[in-house]
C-alpha cells in the first residue's frame, strides 16, 4: 500500500432526521446527518407495509374477464 494516500479512519457521529444519534467509525468524520436510522425505519419499527400480490392478481383477473377453467 502506499503512504499517506488512505483516509482517516475516525470516530464519527451520525445524527438522524427523528433526532437519534449514534457513533460509529467511519471515515467521514466529524458529524453526519442522516435521513433515517434503526429507530425509525418501517422495517425495524415493524410498520412496514407488506403488498398483496396474490390480491393484485385476483383483481386483475376479475377486470379483465379471465376464466378459470
Amino acid at each position: 500500500m502506499k503512504a499517506e494516500i488512505h483516509p482517516e479512519y475516525t470516530e464519527t457521529q451520525f445524527v438522524c432526521a427523528c433526532g437519534e444519534a449514534f457513533k460509529a467509525m467511519s471515515t467521514a468524520g466529524g458529524t453526519v446527518h442522516v435521513e433515517i436510522c434503526s429507530v425509525c425505519h418501517p422495517f425495524f419499527t415493524g410498520k412496514e407495509k407488506l403488498i398483496d400480490s396474490a390480491g393484485r392478481i385476483e383483481k386483475f383477473n376479475r377486470r379483465y374477464g379471465r376464466k378459470q377453467a
